[in-house]
């Protein structure tokens, strides 16, 4: 049975790691260099590294910021944010990430999967999909961190994201992001029932128990939080601990 992946997640702007609700309200939470240091000796399976503003400013990441982050950590690193070229994900590569993430290029140009998958194996390619339900029931795939809508399906781009060589998945609830209310386990189950790669799930962690629930009932292979390791309201080994005594594979 596979084990089960516990990923802090690090929204960046700027030098700071913040925290966002529905991708606004942004409260500053610390340092991302003792942030990661934090999670990576805590027991952290990945940490996730995301610039929430790149996109939406038309930049690059600031990969002098990234290399000092990851320098001594030594657990996968999956990182987003601003990347619309090879050499950009070379240069994310280059400065310590293991795999990366795309959004908005990627449904600007969904092409640019595919050529990121064959420079780099899909294995690398993390497709990044921020979801928000409409009033007539489906969700739509939002771009440059949440703020503009796609007009696209979420789950049809899954599926076309899944055809152009995305290896794995990172979905997020814009509608429960920051609420602490769980995971949006209708979105997760319609994606996790058809893709045969990882799925990691990100917008909701309130609880052990929406942990554990986003897993049983989601089909989760990877569990995303951010708030509650912040603001100390649930640890890493906590949330390992529960999730093993429920029967959970982790690693510990």
């Amino acid at each position: 049975m596979k084990n089960i992946r516990i990923m802090p997640r690090l929204d960046i702007k700027g030098p700071n790691v913040v925290k966002p609700v529905h991708t606004e309200a942004l409260h500053v939470v610390g340092d991302p260099k003792e942030l990661a240091q934090r999670y990576y000796q805590q027991g952290a399976d990945e940490i996730i590294y995301m610039d929430i503003v790149a996109s939406l400013y038309g930049r690059n990441l600031d990969f002098d910021l990234l290399r000092s982050v990851t320098e001594n950590i030594f657990v996968p690193v999956t990182v987003g944010g601003g990347i619309r070229t090879i050499h950009d994900i070379n240069n994310a590569l280059r400065a310590g990430a293991d795999k990366v993430a795309i959004n908005t290029y990627a449904i600007h140009r969904p092409e640019f999967i595919s050529e990121a998958a064959k420079e780099f194996g899909s294995q690398c390619i993390v497709l990044s999909i921020e979801a928000k339900k409409q009033s007539d029931g489906f969700w739509e795939a939002y771009t440059d961190g949440g703020r503009e809508s796609s007009g696209l399906d979420a789950i049809e781009w899954a599926k076309r994201g899944l055809e152009l060589g995305a290896g794995e998945l990172m979905i997020t609830s814009i509608d429960q992001d920051g609420t602490g209310r769980g995971y949006d386990l209708d979105l997760i189950k319609k994606i996790t029932s058809f893709v045969s790669v990882p799925v990691i799930v990100y917008g909701g962690a309130g609880n052990q128990e929406s942990f554990l629930k986003v897993i049983n009932d989601g089909g989760a292979d990877a569990v995303a939080a951010a708030s509650v390791f912040h603001y100390r309201n649930l640890s890493i080994p906590g949330v390992k601990k529960f999730l093993k005594i429920n029967g959970i594979n982790v690693r510990t």
